[in-house]
């Protein structure tokens, strides 16, 4: 197996704090991965490693056969594409949607001088169509709903024609219907042998989209459990990993998660006479 995301004790400080704690992972190809944990457990920085955005304080990253540190990262960026919160806020919210998907293959935010040439505006209303939102091409970006412009930005980060895929938390701040329109649209893309490898961070393992073959739990800087979906989903994983009892569901190809009711300290307690 040839992988494409590889991190060996991988260790990220931030003056006195650590972010990422010995985190070893692989990637190989054709999978597709969903990283889940608490806040502040480390997914975002994990994504950033993977996308050459940020080294780490100790250990060895390499991404598509690349290690960080010995390769130009603006090479290695540029077969990455990556959707996340930080980025989104860096496009003009005037900005025509179908510029802002061509601008992805330049991995740049606001249309300036660069040229496209016609199979670029194809391939750009391609994966608008793809993604449900080809009637927004002219449409500015500021003016769309949360869900469309989740679903823009996974167009964007195609534009390129990536080998690796990273999703940010994508279902961020969606309501119950464009939740469920991302995870088909992100179905989609899973069961499309021709799509590049997957690794989407959530926190909830109702958006876990149908296709995806394996997870990464995290805790606390740390990998909790790793390996294929069916073996790591569990509800004694699932509950190490966010730290209080939860009882995991699943039915069909969609999971969810609820806490277990905790009883009350008194409960048992003798009655005063």
């Amino acid at each position: 197996m040839t992988a494409v995301i590889d991190l060996q004790d991988v260790t990220v400080r931030r003056g006195t704090t650590t972010i990422l704690d010995s985190v070893t992972w692989t990637v190989g190809e054709g999978e597709r991965w969903v990283v889940l944990g608490r806040n502040g457990v480390g997914k975002t920085t994990l994504l950033q490693i993977a996308a050459g955005q940020m080294h780490p304080t100790r250990g060895t990253a390499t991404v598509l056969g690349d290690r960080l540190g010995r390769v130009d990262v603006f090479d290695l960026r540029s077969r990455v594409g990556l959707c996340s919160a930080a980025l989104a806020d860096r496009i003009p919210s005037g900005e025509k949607v179908l510029d802002v998907v061509l601008t992805g293959a330049y991995g740049v935010t606001g249309r300036w001088l660069e040229a496209y040439e016609d199979v670029d505006e194809d391939r750009g209303r391609t994966l608008l169509e793809a993604f449900g939102v080809a009637a927004l091409a002219d449409r500015g970006f500021g003016t769309l709903s949360e869900g469309e412009r989740k679903r823009v930005q996974i167009a964007r980060a195609l534009m390129a024609d990536p080998e690796l895929l990273l999703l940010d938390e994508p279902g961020a701040g969606l309501d119950l219907g464009g939740r469920e329109e991302l995870v088909g649209a992100l179905t989609e893309l899973a069961r499309d042998p021709g799509s590049p490898v997957l690794v989407l961070v959530t926190h909830h393992v109702e958006e876990v989209p149908p296709g995806f073959t394996h997870a990464l739990l995290m805790r606390r800087g740390t990998v909790h459990a790793a390996g294929p979906l069916a073996e790591v989903l569990t509800s004694r994983n699932l509950s190490g990993a966010f730290g209080l009892p939860l009882r995991l569901n699943r039915s069909g190809e969609r999971w969810t998660a609820r806490a277990l009711p905790v009883p009350s300290s008194g409960a048992h307690a003798p009655r005063r006479t």
